[in-house]
């Protein structure tokens, strides 16, 4: 009889942790599948194709594309919303490809410039001048970084463009149509020109005409090249004319113009760091002389002079810098 009590004990506790094994598999498995679904790659990456479809700037786009959000703060949004400009600037960040929010970026420069103001203002010798004009410097950072990615995103743009021209007239020649070409591309090409080639077709399936899907495309991405595509499928479509043929030939000159771009990049490469160096030099040569001897630099930021020459200074330099900039840029 002990014998059997023990067995059904032995028995009830194993049926128990195989059935708590199961529940505790099916509860991450239904966690995973929770996340999965509001926070994986999938609801990412359609998020971010949503975002930039509302970037587009048109008056003809299908509502539900034109709303993204400002700020996920409703009060902070609708402040946003009466700011003059605000969604074409909403329209450069979607460009950079960071994915952030007019709210988060405003956010970000307030928390670097006042950080650095207030890191800057504890030093004993610094005036509150001097710290204002650091925090307002520090305050230009994540501007300067999402210049910087909005920069190089465009650029590789412009580097894969002629690859998905080709792979667009090679599906016309298949015999696919227009729009399937533009879904092969998208799916085929690597981010940014994919990422672009797919929302255009999103755009067409949810019934914006081609016309008007192009030109949401030039509009998202400010690429002159990309503006020879879209004119010449435009003319195209209501002129008639080898589609095809036209594709290849502007796929030969993009790739004749960045190749020309490269040269011209290799020969002023000794100007550009010439600029960089004259630039950062003087912030260089001031934070060294302040370590070895302080109260000699702190004569700029204490005495009402020392202000008018470190003012007189950054005039300068910027005028050089514009002119550096004006001398080394080179348009093809």
């Amino acid at each position: 009889m002990m014998r059997l009590l023990n067995g059904l004990e032995a028995n009830v506790f194993y049926t128990f942790a195989v059935v708590a094994f199961i529940a505790m598999v099916l509860l991450l498995e239904g966690l995973y599948l929770l996340w999965n679904a509001y926070r994986g790659p999938e609801a990412n990456r359609i998020s971010r194709r949503l975002q930039a479809l509302s970037a587009g700037g048109y008056a003809e786009e299908t509502p539900l594309l034109r709303q993204r959000m400002l700020s996920h703060i409703p009060k902070v949004d609708q402040w946003l919303l009466r700011v003059p400009r605000i969604h074409g600037f909403d329209r450069f960040l979607v460009q950079s490809g960071l994915g952030w929010s007019v709210g988060r970026f405003v956010l970000m420069s307030l928390l670097c410039g006042m950080g650095a103001a207030l890191l800057i203002a504890l030093i004993p010798t610094v005036s509150l001048v001097f710290a204002l004009l650091g925090g307002l410097g520090a305050a230009c950072l994540p501007w300067a970084y999402v210049v910087r990615k909005r920069l190089t995103r465009l650029h590789k743009f412009e580097e894969q463009l002629p690859d998905a021209l080709d792979l667009i007239g090679r599906a016309l020649r298949a015999g696919h149509a227009f729009p399937s070409g533009l879904k092969m591309a998208g799916d085929e090409m690597p981010d940014p020109v994919g990422t672009e080639l797919r929302m255009t077709h999103d755009e067409v399936n949810f019934g914006v005409s081609v016309q008007q899907a192009l030109l949401n495309l030039g509009a998202r991405i400010p690429s002159t090249d990309l503006r020879y595509f879209v004119v010449a499928v435009l003319i195209q479509r209501e002129t008639g004319g080898n589609l095809t043929e036209i594709l290849g030939n502007l796929s030969a000159l993009i790739r004749a113009r960045l190749k020309l771009f490269g040269k011209i990049r290799v020969l002023s490469a000794e100007g550009r760091l010439s600029g960089w160096i004259l630039t950062l030099l003087p912030f260089f040569l001031g934070a060294v002389l302040y370590l070895i001897n302080p109260k000699f630099m702190a004569v700029l930021w204490t005495d009402p002079l020392g202000h008018k020459l470190i003012g007189g200074a950054l005039v300068l330099m910027f005028l050089g810098i514009l002119w550096m900039r004006k001398i080394i840029r080179i348009h093809v």
